[in-house]
């Protein structure tokens, strides 16, 4: 192959720092699941926090709570995933357009289907409540932009880790404090689906870039050969 390689969605220097917090946040995923399977009620971290009701946030914070929310909202997430998207195009960063949707896809998908394997309810009516699914979709979109961020400035280790795991934190916060504000969920809800982003992007982001490594590594010419050799072999 000829021409320049793409740049990676993953930069190298992140790779071992966001590999150990990937695995550390798998195990925490993984903790409270168990910790918390087949419960209805919050736990003792839980009634620390919210304390003396889930639902208590009033106007005008309950407004922001629930604009915040919408961005976790099937609409509300359809459209920062196309305008990601549309950015990582414009800048000619394929790879990072492929991350955005695979990386908070999966993301999604996994809290959804740990949903399911927890078991874990809220407000005694049914509705599966951990992972927080909302704050697992923020905090990836964040991971990915982050990540986008720092191979675009050039950014070295220290601070590469830095802006990408602040850009985590603050997108998990906002959206975990809107979901436990608004009775959604318990706060270990919101921080299991914070570790999945965490657990689910990295590796995703590493799987993207050896998926694509591995097609831009397949030798080009060699059809054109073949071609060439057929074309020779009908004129005899």
């Amino acid at each position: 192959m000829t021409g320049r390689a793409a740049p990676p969605v993953l930069p190298p220097a992140l790779r071992g720092w966001l590999g150990l917090v990937g695995a550390f946040a798998a195990l925490v995923v993984v903790a409270l699941g168990v910790l918390y399977a087949g419960h209805s009620e919050p736990g003792r971290v839980d009634r620390w926090i919210i304390r003396p009701t889930a639902d208590s946030v009033r106007p005008p914070w309950r407004h922001v709570a629930l604009a915040t929310d919408f961005l976790g909202e099937p609409a509300g997430a359809v459209m920062l995933v196309v305008a990601a998207v549309t950015g990582c195009l414009l800048l000619r960063r394929p790879r990072a357009a492929v991350l955005v949707i695979a990386g908070v896809g999966l993301a999604v998908v996994t809290a959804t289907l740990l949903k399911s394997l927890v078991g874990r309810t809220i407000h005694g009516d049914g509705n599966l409540s951990y992972p927080s699914g909302h704050t697992a979709f923020l905090t990836a979109l964040a991971l990915v932009v982050a990540l986008l961020t720092t191979g675009r400035l050039g950014l070295g280790r220290t601070a590469g880790t830095v802006l990408v795991l602040a850009a985590a934190l603050v997108a998990g916060a906002a959206m975990g404090w809107a979901q436990v504000a608004l009775g959604a969920h318990y706060p270990t809800d919101v921080l299991g689906g914070w570790c999945t982003a965490l657990a689910v992007v990295p590796a995703t982001a590493w799987l993207v870039d050896r998926t694509a490594d591995r097609l831009s590594d397949r030798p080009a010419d060699r059809p054109v050969e073949g071609m060439a050799d057929a074309g020779r072999r009908a004129r005899r």
